[in-house]
Formats: structure tokens, C-alpha cells, sequence
């Protein structure tokens, strides 16, 4: 479904990301870790199309979409690294920002109601306003409004940050539970290894901008660079 060839990221004359290779297949549950500032809200930001690419290619089922501006880029959806959302709207038109390319009203609702039925939370404040929420509730709302797009592809940033230990739990939960019951390739950035690990089939290692190690989560679990510096075994 995606393929990432050679990518490179640059900040002006600083680089970020050299030459990384990677791929997420159809309904694989896919991580990136690492510690923070290795580089993993760039890449995620890069396919969103958020973040311009310095050099390589971002081929999305079958059709390169590097310089495709993200509005362009139908199919993904991305929850934004510290679960932002549009505090000043009600939690209902956070959601109802996520379908904005859609134009079947019917759809729309049954994509609402999908929202709802995997959120009850949601349900109960859809006419709060956003800003209010509890950070555990913010996540919700961020992956349910990605949700509103039917996206093929899920980019998640950074899932964790911020949360109760408890919160964690329940939110690395959920993602599982995308993949499982929706069926949606997703691709995970994330600095909680251990929780990661938990979940995913396959991850990358990435460190100073450059993945280090692959391989699918039982074999980075044994890895002893892994062990060591993000399990602490």
C-alpha cells in the first residue's frame, strides 16, 4: 500500500532524515519507533504531505504522491502528534472536519455513527466544546476525525505523548482494534516501544534520522540494541 524509497528530509541546511527505506502492506499494523527526535514526526508528516521531501519517493497504491500537496493525497488519514484538535468547535464538528472531501451525506452519518460506536465517550459529548476534554479524550476525538475521511492508510504520530499510564493502555488498545475490526493499514510513529511492540506486526528502528534495524515485533523484541535502550532489559 505505501513504499517509501531513498527519502530524505531537510530544516533549511540541517538534515533529518537520510535516505530511509520502508513499506506498509495492506492492512499491516506497522511502527516506527525511536526515541524523540529521531526523526518519526518528520517521515509521518512527509507522507502526509505536511512536510516537503528533500530527496526519494512516496509511492501510495501504486502511484508516486511526493509532491502532491495533502489535500491531494486521498486515502490517508493522519492523527497529529499530541492529539490537536479544533478546541474552539464542538467535539461533532471536529469530527465533521475529518470528512470535508466527502460529499454523500448518507456516508457521512454512517462514518459518524462508526465514530460513535467506537468511542461511546464522543457520543455523549459530541455538543462540547473540544477545548474541554481530558488529554485521554482529545486522542479519541484526533483518531476519530482521521477516521472521518475512510482513509486506506492511517498515520499515527506519536499516540502516547502526554497520557496517564492507564490512558496509554486504552489507546494502543484501540489502534489494534482498527486494524482488526476496520481493516486499515496503519503506520504507527511512536517513542513507547514497549506498547508498540505490543501491537504491531513489523517495526523500524529509526535513530539520528536513519533506520537501523527492521524486523517484525517478536525479532525486535530480542534485538539487544532494543532491549537495552528503549526496554530497558
Amino acid at each position: 500500500m505505501l513504499r517509501v524509497e531513498r527519502l530524505s528530509i531537510y530544516y533549511g541546511k540541517i538534515q533529518a532524515v537520510y535516505g530511509v527505506d520502508f513499506e506498509v502492506g495492506e492492512g499491516e499494523l506497522v511502527a516506527i519507533i525511536g526515541a524523540n527526535g529521531a526523526g518519526k514526526t518528520s517521515l509521518i508528516n512527509s507522507i502526509a504531505g505536511i512536510k516537503p521531501v528533500g530527496e526519494g519517493r512516496i509511492i501510495f497504491r501504486g502511484r508516486e504522491i511526493t509532491r502532491l500537496p495533502p489535500w491531494e493525497r486521498v486515502g490517508i488519514g493522519l492523527v497529529p502528534e499530541g492529539g490537536r484538535i479544533f478546541p474552539e468547535l464542538s467535539v461533532e464538528r471536529n469530527l465533521l472536519v475529518g470528512a470535508y472531501r466527502r460529499s454523500d451525506r448518507g456516508q457521512i452519518r454512517e462514518s459518524l455513527e462508526e465514530v460513535f460506536s467506537l468511542f461511546p465517550v464522543l457520543r455523549e459529548r459530541r455538543r462540547q466544546i473540544a477545548g474541554t476534554l481530558s488529554g485521554g479524550e482529545r486522542q479519541m476525538l484526533a483518531i476519530g476525525r482521521a477516521l472521518m475521511s475512510d482513509p486506506d492508510l492511517l498515520l499515527v504520530d506519536e499516540i502516547s505523548m502526554g497520557l496517564m499510564p492507564r490512558l496509554v493502555a486504552e489507546v494502543f488498545e484501540t489502534i489494534a482494534r482498527l486494524r482488526e475490526e476496520r481493516g486499515t493499514s496503519i503506520l504507527l510513529a511512536e517513542q513507547n516501544v514497549r506498547e508498540a511492540l505490543e501491537i504491531v506486526d513489523r517495526g523500524y528502528v529509526l535513530e539520528n534520522g536513519r533506520i537501523i534495524l527492521s524486523g517484525t515485533a517478536g525479532e525486535l523484541r530480542e534485538e539487544e540494541l532494543v532491549r537495552k535502550a528503549y526496554l530497558g532489559i
